[in-house]
């Protein structure tokens, strides 16, 4: 399983107008249920505020991946989103975010084998510069998959 492959147009939003953390998160945990990822909305963000709560999840360069394992997720999803503005979000490099990535991955001991790869692949992915900038710039569902080939 790779990053391209789960991509879902479905789950990405590069235009959102969220201007805080929970705005975000929310906002994408509810593409993630419109589009069967996940059964229960509250559930699923409460997980992710777990996660958020045992450390930092904003990488630096303005991306933050927020996640968490969770009983409430039917099959593993990434939802993909960018923000108009910049929003405060605690990081490595002390700078808010705009593009975050959320993972929505079952709590099983398979999902969380899925999920550290998934989030060692898109952290190497996210060090490079180039697909830093395809990222930063994508307009579309397809030039955010071409970023990822």
């Amino acid at each position: 399983m790779a990053v391209k492959e789960i991509l879902d147009k479905r789950v990405i939003d590069l235009d959102m107008t969220a201007k805080t953390k929970d705005e975000v998160i929310r906002h994408l945990a509810g593409l993630l249920m419109e589009a069967g990822y996940i059964q229960d909305l509250e559930g699923y963000v409460k997980d992710v505020y777990l996660r958020e709560s045992e450390g930092i999840t904003g990488i630096g360069n303005h991306v933050a991946i927020p996640h968490g394992k969770s009983d409430y997720v039917d099959h593993v999803g990434l939802a993909v989103g960018r923000t108009r503005d910049m929003v405060e979000w605690e990081s490595y490099d002390e700078q808010p975010s705009d593009l975050f990535f959320l993972f929505a991955v079952p709590a099983d001991s398979e999902g969380a084998k899925d999920h550290l790869r998934l989030i060692a692949e898109l952290a190497g992915k996210l060090g490079n510069d180039s697909i830093m900038t395809k990222l930063q710039t994508a307009k579309s569902y397809d030039e955010l998959l071409e970023a990822f080939a």
